[in-house]
């Protein structure tokens, strides 16, 4: 029953709550969608820690969309060896859960020896910060032990399967229930993370300023213009 319920039930009702939080806010409260930037309370450590913290994670997210959408049968047809699969996984995957787990250090640091930063913190902020701070620890940590010193576990097999067959309506609960636990607490925690996601500042990452492209031009004007055309004004009206 638990094995159904994490792994048959949870994933579903995950996925309602993420997509009817992100309608809900949009028609309710469209002007929260925003990141809060706090960039002018302190520019000089976010110039680094935001770019470390936001690539990192581009390339973590692409490191699961590969892992997890790309069956085995493929990679093998295109030429990929097991072994350099394996090489690739644990290169690429450490060095960018590294970055992003570096980049949030950094962004969490900011957020407390700053005060102005610190008190424009919500509850909803902590969090956040927390929450994905332990995905990122156990993900990496999976990374660099399961698959590179304990010889690597092939979650094309267990976990793979049982995400795609979640997208077919098939579910198949059964194989998550011999995955190691790391595994299990990182999906679950990638879970809990996709349901507080619709509700925090992470929405800015499903936010792109595409009509900035067919937006009209903005006519800039110069101070001087401007007191001129306002002198000229009260001129005529006296």
């Amino acid at each position: 029953m638990i094995t159904l319920l994490l792994w048959g039930v949870l994933p579903y009702l995950t996925l309602v709550v993420f997509l009817g939080g992100l309608i809900w806010r949009y028609r309710y409260d469209r002007f929260g969608w925003t990141t809060r930037s706090s960039q002018l309370h302190e520019a000089r450590l976010l110039r680094l820690a935001s770019p470390l913290f936001h690539f990192g994670l581009l390339f973590v997210i692409g490191g699961h969309i590969l892992g997890l959408l790309i069956p085995e049968w493929f990679t093998r047809a295109i030429g990929v060896t097991e072994a350099n699969y394996v090489i690739v996984s644990i290169g690429m995957g450490s060095i960018a859960g590294l970055a992003a787990l570096s980049g949030l250090g950094m962004l969490m640091w900011r957020r407390i020896r700053t005060p102005a930063v610190r008190k424009a913190t919500t509850r909803n902020d902590i969090a956040t910060y927390v929450l994905l701070g332990f995905a990122l620890l156990l993900g990496t940590m999976t990374t660099i032990i399961d698959n590179g010193f304990r010889g690597g576990y092939d979650y094309r097999q267990t976990v793979a399967p049982w995400f795609r067959d979640l997208f077919t309506l098939t579910p198949a609960p059964e194989l998550m229930s011999h995955v190691p636990l790391d595994y299990q607490l990182h999906t679950l925690l990638g879970m809990a993370l996709f349901i507080l996601w619709p509700f925090s500042r992470l929405v800015h990452a499903l936010s792109a300023p595409v009509h900035y492209l067919f937006r009209p031009y903005i006519v800039y004007r110069s101070r001087d213009a401007a007191r001129l055309t306002n002198q000229a004004a009260h001129r005529r009206w006296r």
